[in-house]
């Protein structure tokens, strides 16, 4: 270990044993559940593009709405390179200054603002590791995000959406440096590390590429024991989030089990950052069924619907009111929210799996 790595450990136990900040929603004891607000990470091919052309930021009323509805916590996808136009120079002052304002009327609602950077593990189409895009240039974007964003009560990073295109180990391994840079910097923050290549729940023990992602980060280490593995589930037939036919609810229940009990016997907690739904009646019950699967506070730090933003228009998964009206999937994700319990349907009959819980 490292004389600073060291440092950092004692420092850490001492700042365990402080009270958090009655307002620190995203250091506090209270799940972090919420929703995806899309739109700041749209129009891939056109980088950097142009603000509220080629992709936009949360509005005042979208904040609100989620608020109001009882979530507590927004994930915010962007594109790298939007927000450092070139690779190890300084941030992009305009995209920075959008960030910084969704943050403080985040902070103002009580909400926990998570910072995803949503690059499939690439920067203009090259793979991070590679010549074009050194581990070094990654480490330097999110020294330089955590500095210049420097709220943790508020701001959670999430490091990278779904690195496919890179291997598993290697994903892990620039993930760890990036946990140990930030924390060498002084960063705070709670943050999120990705699962390699989609970073789905249904393959999390399954070695592609001659590893896997329950391999992998079962000994991902934080000295401030602030680091969270985020997953993804979509419900379709594939999994992909593009299907409209939904797997069956009981489907869910052993790929959840595997990873509730492969956290448990690493010490980590979980959050699934994507995981969306159409409305038709069978996926509503995937739904629920995915919702009361993460229900755990113990295991499962929180989640993020995927999606809202009202740039979606009539794609099948968003809960962005329309026409003063509340998505169909809001009956199932509000009540969580509210702490009326997740997944609920009381006039469908309970799985004998939901019943130990």
């Amino acid at each position: 270990m490292s004389v600073c790595r060291a440092l950092i450990t004692v420092s850490s136990l001492f700042l365990s044993m402080l009270p958090l900040a009655a307002g620190a929603v995203c250091l506090g004891d209270e799940p972090l559940r919420g929703v995806n607000i899309a739109g700041a990470e749209f129009s891939s091919n056109s980088l950097p593009g142009e603000l509220h052309h080629d992709y936009t930021y949360p509005r005042t009323e979208e904040l609100d709405y989620f608020a109001d509805s009882g979530a507590n916590t927004i994930r915010l996808p962007v594109r790298w390179e939007r927000v450092q136009r070139e690779l190890n120079q300084e941030l992009h002052e305009g995209e920075l200054g959008q960030i910084a304002s969704v943050l403080d009327q985040a902070k103002e609602r009580g909400l926990c603002l998570i910072l995803d950077i949503h690059n499939y593990g690439m920067y203009h189409g090259e793979i991070i590791g590679s010549e074009a895009v050194p581990t070094e240039a990654f480490l330097d974007l999110w020294t330089r995000l955590s500095a210049a964003l420097d709220e943790p009560e508020y701001l959670a990073l999430g490091l990278m959406n779904e690195p496919f295109r890179m291997d598993i180990a290697d994903w892990g391994a620039v993930a760890q440096q990036t946990v140990d840079a930030l924390r060498e910097a002084g960063a705070e923050h709670l943050i999120m590390v990705s699962g390699g290549r989609w970073s789905g729940v249904h393959e999390w023990h399954r070695t592609i590429g001659g590893s896997s992602n329950a391999e992998t980060f079962a000994d991902l280490e934080d000295p401030l024991r602030r680091t969270v593995i985020e997953v993804h589930q979509y419900a379709d037939r594939d999994y992909s989030g593009t299907g409209g036919n939904c797997r069956d609810p009981e489907h869910f229940n052993a790929m959840f089990s595997a990873i509730d009990e492969w956290a448990q016997e690493n010490d980590l907690q979980l959050f699934l950052g994507e995981f969306g739904v159409p409305s038709s009646r069978s996926c509503m019950a995937a739904l629920g069924r995915i919702l009361a699967l993460t229900e755990d506070a113990g295991i499962w730090r929180g989640w993020a619907y995927w999606a809202a933003g009202s740039w979606w228009g009539d794609y099948p998964m968003s809960v962005a009111p329309r026409d003063g009206r509340d998505a169909p999937q809001m009956s199932l994700l509000a009540p969580c929210w509210r702490g009326e319990g997740c997944g609920r349907d009381p006039g469908a009959p309970r799985d004998p799996r939901l019943q130990e819980q």
